[in-house]
């Protein structure tokens, strides 16, 4: 099947932004599509949990199959997490946040969404950030 960017960035920031009650049914909809997709959650002080949020995201696509245990593969991942956390970090530099990461896969396109709350006294501001990478087809 032929995907666009745009059909699995969609599809990154649909589970990211989803309840952990919808993941397994989002999941089940984009495999029907040969989409690939994780989540994980992620947390803490966002200075301090980059090289977490990359970390998690690369394990949550080797675990789920989206990717292969492959130098290739993980810098694809780590890239646009990366890509994504920058997007972020602007408005959440040294402050706490929590969230979720949403990781998609379509042929050669994967999509890395980070979709968080940042915690400052009562008000919380909501940020996203999205990356994409290109990755050989298997």
């Amino acid at each position: 099947m032929k995907f666009n960017s745009m059909e699995v960035a969609k599809a990154a920031v649909k589970l990211a932004t989803s309840e952990r009650s919808e993941e397994k049914n989002l999941e089940d909809e984009f495999r029907k599509k040969d989409i690939l997709t994780a989540a994980v959650d992620v947390g803490g002080n966002l200075n301090e949990s980059i090289p977490k949020i990359m970390e998690r995201a690369l394990v949550a696509a080797k675990r789920t199959g989206i990717i292969k245990d492959c130098h290739v593969h993980d810098g694809a991942v780590v890239g646009a997490a990366r890509e994504a956390i920058m997007q972020v970090s602007a408005k959440a530099i040294g402050l706490n946040v929590g969230g979720k990461i949403g990781i998609a896969r379509g042929g050669e396109h994967i999509s890395v969404c980070i979709f968080m709350s940042i915690g400052l006294l009562h008000l919380n501001e909501i940020v996203i950030g999205l990356g994409h990478r290109s990755i050989p087809n298997d």
